[in-house]
């Protein structure tokens, strides 16, 4: 368990991984732990289930432990592609909605192999397009594919001028919904049951960041504005899908960082928690929610190039997403440690400099860093270390490490 004292935290997990081979990943199952029972506790008052965002913690033992911890406020998982989806099935899990949309003939016929087999799945979808390709999936083997249609949750205060949030469905207002949803009735194969909106810029935006005052104070006045147009917008939908026939049995919403939020919307069904979990370095500073950081990765000290720096072994794990400094990994243990503007985190070699009073580093030593985002660590690492009340208690292979690799 996390201390609090980044300092006495390095030398203890110091000590614990002696020996390992570097570059590792680990998670304490502790703070993991702590954040299940604090996302399950988000719920008490709103009453509404948890959907598991896989993409962000890839590992089947890890994805497993959520639902056996959390206990029946977990319900289904939200996956990222369709294989992804059908591998998960192949695990056990039920109830999944892949959140992006694909066409390619391999993904429909795995949607109709995963259905016939009695697992509850569906795809996401925003166009006419979509809807005709699961059609055809269904039609020509027998089975009725099921879609989740989405729709946009960006805020857009003064029209098309200005446009806060993620580019992904074009489906905005009721009529447009409810007229892919009339179009989709005809085309047999194919049914829409579930809508989804994700709102990003609610959800994934730090607003608690020290020594950021005024900005955090403009964010959460954008945040309120913006969950204030999208509540409203969202159950306009739902009710015009409803009273035009559409048999809706879930609505979605919502990400880590608007768990309370998006739970005050009487027309959503569920929410979704993913980074919540291994609390990533981007996922760290919310106002509302408060997670514990609990997945990291060490590097060797290989180099003293200078005096006041080290440079380690590997270390290029950039995060996805617009191009930031926010997007490299976090150096965190031991605290103050700062990356060489000219280098950065390197795929051989990352160089760091040194803060007054920093621990003395031998040849060999790791630091200690996080992912920006959560489950892209795992792209990087066969397998994660387990570390409970102060020991290695187990090695679990990632997705990578099962040998998939599904984006």
């Amino acid at each position: 368990m996390m201390t609090g004292n980044p300092t006495r935290d390095y030398l203890f997990y110091r000590n614990l991984i002696k020996g390992q081979r570097l570059p590792l990943a680990w998670v304490d199952l502790d703070c993991f732990d702590a954040n299940v029972a604090y996302v399950a506790g988000t719920q008490k008052r709103s009453g509404k289930t948890i959907r598991v965002a896989s993409k962000s913690i890839r590992c089947l033992d890890l994805i497993r432990r959520v639902f056996e911890k959390g206990g029946s406020t977990f319900k289904g998982i939200l996956a990222f592609t369709v294989e992804e989806g059908a591998f998960l099935a192949d695990h056990g899990f039920d109830d999944i909605i892949v959140a992006y949309p694909t066409v390619q003939p391999s993904d429909m016929d795995l949607m109709a192999e995963v259905t016939r087999k009695g697992i509850q799945i569906s795809l996401v979808v925003d166009s006419l397009e979509h809807l005709r390709c699961l059609a055809e999936a269904g039609r020509r083997s027998g089975v009725v594919l099921q879609a989740c249609l989405e729709i946009d949750m960006s805020f857009r205060p003064v029209g098309h001028a200005i446009h806060l949030g993620v580019r992904r469905s074009p489906l905005r207002q009721a009529d447009q919904a409810v007229q892919l949803a009339r179009r989709g009735a005809g085309l047999e194969g194919v049914k829409i049951t579930a809508v989804m909106g994700y709102e990003a810029q609610i959800a994934s935006v730090n607003d608690s960041v020290p020594g950021q005052r005024l900005k955090n104070a403009l964010l959460r006045k954008v945040k309120q504005r913006s969950m204030a147009e999208l509540m409203a917008r969202r159950k306009g939908i739902i009710h015009a899908l409803k009273a035009s026939g559409s048999a809706i049995d879930i609505v979605n919403g919502g990400g880590s960082g608007s768990l309370k939020a998006t739970a005050m919307d009487s027309s959503v069904t569920e929410v979704t928690a993913g980074s919540a979990f291994f609390a990533p370095g981007l996922f760290r500073h919310f106002q509302e929610v408060a997670f514990q950081p609990a997945a990291f990765f060490a590097l060797q000290v290989v180099r003293t190039p200078a005096p006041g720096m080290v440079t380690c072994l590997g270390g290029g794990y950039v995060a996805s997403g617009e191009i930031g400094r926010n997007k490299l990994p976090w150096p965190v243990m031991p605290p103050g440690l700062r990356y060489i503007g000219i280098e950065g985190a390197g795929e051989v070699q990352t160089p760091l400099k040194l803060p007054a009073g920093a621990p003395p580093f031998d040849i060999g030593d790791p630091v200690f860093f996080q992912h920006a985002k959560a489950g892209e660590l795992c792209e990087r690492f066969n397998h994660l270390l387990l570390v409970k009340d102060k020991k290695i208690v187990d090695r679990v292979k990632t997705y990578r490490g099962q040998g998939f690799a599904f984006l």
